[in-house]
C-alpha cells in the first residue's frame, strides 16, 4: 500500500516516512501543497496524512482540492492546531480522522491501520490457492502454517497476490514497494524475491513465485505438471 506525508517539516515527516516505511507500507512525502497536488495526479494512494500548515496553502483548502477528485483516499489531518473548533472543522471539511501534535507514532500507526480497514475498498485477506495474507494483522500462512516476513518482503508478496497471474515488473515492484525510481542497476528486487521464495516456495513441491522472462515476476496457483503420455512401439 502506498500513501503520502504532507508535510513542510523535514524532521517531522522524515520520523513519519520511516516508521510507515517500517511497517511496510510504500510512502512519498510532498512539503507544500504544489507538490502534494503533483502526487495526487499522478498516483493513487491508499491513504494520505496532512499538515494544516503548509507554507503556499491553507491545509484545509489543500483537503477541499483532495476531496474535489473522483478518487479520493482516506485523509488523516496531523496537526499542531489542537483546539476543539479546529479538529471539528478538519473533519467537517473532509478529514476522515485528526491526529494533534506532538503524537506517539503507535498510535498513529493504529489510525491508519483504521482508517485502511475502513476506507480502502480492497479485502484485508488476501488468497491465492493455500496461500493467505493477512493485510490488518499482517500475517502470511501456506497451507495452514505460518510464515513470517520481513516488512517488504510482506509487501512484495501483498503486491503479487493483488495481482496474480500478472506479470509484474522490476520497475512496478520498486517503485510500489520503495520509495525510489528503479536504475536497472539494482539487483534489489531479484534478492528479495530469493528471500521470498525461500520461505513460501522451497519447502513446497508445487511452485507460487514464476519468473517470466525478459518482464519480471508473477504469483500464480500452482498447477501439478500434466501426465506425458507413453509411447509404445509400433505394433504393440
Amino acid at each position: 500500500m502506498r500513501m503520502l506525508v504532507i508535510e513542510d517539516e523535514a524532521r517531522i515527516s522524515d520520523f513519519v516516512r520511516r516508521g510507515l516505511e517500517s511497517a511496510g507500507y510504500a510512502v512519498d512525502v510532498a512539503p507544500d501543497g504544489a507538490t502534494a497536488m503533483d502526487h495526487v495526479h499522478v498516483t493513487e494512494y491508499d491513504l494520505i496524512i496532512l499538515d494544516l500548515m503548509l507554507p503556499d496553502i491553507d491545509g484545509l483548502a489543500l483537503l477541499e482540492k483532495i476531496r474535489n477528485r473522483r478518487a479520493s483516499p482516506p485523509v488523516l489531518i496531523l496537526s499542531a492546531r489542537d483546539a476543539v473548533d479546529d479538529r471539528v472543522k478538519g473533519l467537517e471539511y473532509g478529514a476522515d480522522d485528526y491526529l494533534v501534535k506532538p503524537f506517539a507514532f503507535v498510535e498513529l500507526l493504529a489510525r491508519v491501520r483504521a482508517l485502511l480497514r475502513r476506507g480502502t475498498p480492497t479485502p484485508e485477506r488476501l488468497q491465492v490457492g493455500e496461500l493467505t495474507l493477512d493485510c490488518i494483522r499482517r500475517k502470511v500462512a501456506r497451507n495452514g502454517e505460518n510464515i513470517e516476513l520481513a516488512p517488504k518482503e510482506f509487501s512484495i508478496l501483498e503486491y503479487m497476490m493483488r495481482n496474480q497471474g500478472r506479470p509484474l515488473s522490476r520497475t512496478m515492484i520498486v517503485e510500489h514497494v520503495w520509495d525510489v525510481e528503479y536504475d536497472g542497476l539494482t539487483n534489489i528486487v531479484d534478492v528479495y524475491i530469493r528471500h521470498l521464495r525461500g520461505k513460501i516456495d522451497d519447502k513446497y513441491p508445487l511452485k507460487m513465485i514464476q519468473t517470466v522472462r525478459g518482464v519480471g515476476y508473477m504469483l500464480e496457483v500452482p498447477t501439478a505438471a500434466a501426465p506425458q503420455p507413453v509411447e509404445t512401439a509400433a505394433g504393440a
